[in-house]
């Protein structure tokens, strides 16, 4: 078969002022970048007609090196749930560079289930994340500048700045740097640092914001410091707000494109969900829910990490809900779990399947203390025997939720046809909305633990003395109503990476807790995990090329 890239480059792309007329957006409603995307104006939310309409969330379990394909089957499904011949939407998030060009590839999809232009959304698309970047960066230019100023200052306590510049790479040298270096004209002398742009608090705000206003509030939320009285500086107090929202003008507004079968695509946002809430935006999730009878959206990673955020964050925020959540599983990933070698995946090893089903079932035991329908889509690979199809059948049964194969990687939507029915069923099926894992107002620990204990299965939460600390800053500016948002390794249900299948009774370490007032929640970060990766031995870039033509090759 084909690679993505050649599928995506093979299909006739129709003129995206077409596929606006399926949700019936006027062609002058749109803000045309080029034949084949577009932005859309926020004034296309009708609140009135968002709970009449369906949000169907996908997610996965815990992610294996090959990948589950979750793009792909939100992609697939949303191919599958049009051909029965409802209106479908999907709306996903943006990908982001350093993925891209490092381990795990772009984020539009794969085979024949993707989202296109294909090279246009992996590399830059419409400028968002410069924009978040841009956003960023002048708030850390304004804190710098106001630390060097001598006679116009705040009083900041450098030691105390948590703000960190962004940008969308994979650099690992500049996780932790010294800036301000070069004497009195080059700053003020301070440790510094970088993140990666989809873990920014901006990135978080732009994917939780109701409106501009909104947004520009919440970016005077921003907690960067204390000055050398001990008083608690913000964003608003260095007036950056309003120039900060300016640059994000044009970034508020999604993304319009098409699915390679020429049905609506909404793409918008794209926070990591390992280390922010892995969700595309409010905004956009909105305008699809106000043209669409259904709106399919992903969120990050496994469920441990991506559904409980999408749940107990962007739906707590939005008073959204989703109907019905399709966790995607494949033979091979819980193989994987089960302790099967990468090398070995394709080779037949019921045992190691059965070994890994524990995998699959703590994630369908946590989305059912949601209170929401899962169907398990099965994502179907060549290597797949039926003896293990039949086994993963039947633990779906077993555990009282619905199996699906999809081959929408292979087939598009006719691949998903089975997904599809079964997902209209259980939405048809659903009695309301989802309950919370925890109420906001108790303590940030109590959040923590509940979430560690009951999502991830650990037997205890170890608080390092950097947490700690960070904990009494917390209620020191009465920021402890706010969810928590952990960042976590997306390997494991725990905070090793090592700990496969379904670890149970661990400790997992809170080493600080980072506060995003802006955003609107906390992150305490576990383990190892670090918020601006590096690349790995072999990049994905080195297989990136163009021709002088301008045609790409290498890109996944």
């Amino acid at each position: 078969m084909n690679s993505d890239l050649l599928i995506a480059q093979q299909t006739k792309i129709k003129h995206i002022d077409t596929i606006a007329e399926k949700l019936g957006i006027p062609a002058d409603f749109l803000e045309h970048f080029g034949k084949y995307k577009a932005k859309l104006p926020l004034s296309l939310i009708d609140e009135s007609k968002i709970a009449e309409h369906h949000l169907i969330l996908v997610t996965a379990i815990t992610p294996t090196p090959p990948g589950e394909g979750k793009t792909t089957t939100s992609i697939g499904l949303t191919e599958g749930i049009n051909k029965l011949g409802k209106q479908a939407t999907v709306a996903l998030r943006e990908p982001s560079l350093g993925p891209v060009f490092g381990m795990k590839g772009g984020a539009a999809g794969g085979g024949h289930a993707q989202v296109v232009p294909m090279e246009d959304i992996n590399l830059h698309f419409t400028g968002d994340f410069a924009a978040v970047e841009k956003a960023n960066n002048l708030l850390a230019a304004l804190i710098d500048n106001n630390i060097q100023n001598r006679t116009r200052n705040l009083g900041i306590d450098p030691r105390t700045v948590s703000w960190k510049r962004v940008m969308d790479m994979n650099d690992r040298a500049l996780r932790q740097i010294v800036s301000g270096l070069g004497g009195k004209t080059g700053g003020f002398l301070r440790e510094a640092g970088f993140n990666i742009t989809a873990a920014s608090e901006i990135m978080a705000i732009l994917c939780l914001a109701n409106d501009l206003n909104d947004l520009k509030e919440k970016m005077g939320n921003i907690y960067i410091g204390d000055t050398f009285k001990g008083d608690a500086v913000y964003a608003r107090d260095l007036k950056a707000n309003g120039a900060m929202a300016a640059l994000m003008k044009d970034a508020i507004k999604p993304n319009f494109v098409q699915t390679l079968e020429g049905n609506p695509a909404i793409i918008h946002g794209g926070p990591f969900a390992n280390i922010a809430q892995g969700t595309n935006s409010v905004i956009a999730t909105k305008i699809g829910l106000s043209l669409s009878d259904y709106v399919i959206t992903e969120a990050g990673f496994g469920a441990d990490l991506g559904a409980e955020k999408f749940l107990d964050i962007k739906c707590a925020y939005s008073g959204l809900s989703p109907q019905a959540v399709v966790l995607v599983a494949t033979v091979r990933a819980l193989k994987y779990h089960g302790g099967q070698g990468l090398a070995q995946l394709t080779t037949p090893d019921l045992a190691a399947l059965e070994k890994g089903i524990g995998n699959l079932e703590k994630h369908v035991e946590n989305l059912k203390e949601f209170g929401l329908p899962v169907v398990v889509a099965i994502n179907k690979f060549v290597a797949d025997t039926q003896e293990e199809l039949d086994f993963l059948f039947n633990a779906c049964n077993q555990l009282e939720v619905r199996g699906a194969i999809c081959e929408g990687w292979e087939f598009g939507g006719d691949g998903a046809l089975d997904l599809a029915e079964k997902v209209v069923t259980a939405v048809s099926e659903c009695k309301g909305g989802f309950k919370p894992l925890y109420p906001w107002k108790s303590s940030v620990e109590h959040k923590i633990e509940l979430v560690a204990k009951q999502i991830y299965g650990a037997g205890s939460v170890v608080f390092q003395p950097k947490a700690k600390n960070d904990l009494k800053t917390i209620n020191r500016l009465g920021l402890e109503h706010l969810p928590i948002c952990i960042a976590k390794t997306q390997n494991s249900l725990s905070d090793n990476t090592k700990l496969l299948g379904r670890p149970e009774g661990f400790k997992l370490t809170v080493r600080e807790i980072e506060i995003a007032a802006g955003a609107g929640f906390l992150i305490p970060i576990t383990g190892n995990m670090l918020r601006m990766p590096g690349l790995p031995a072999t990049p994905a870039a080195e297989n990136i090329d163009i021709d002088e033509n301008g045609n790409i090759s290498g890109l996944s």
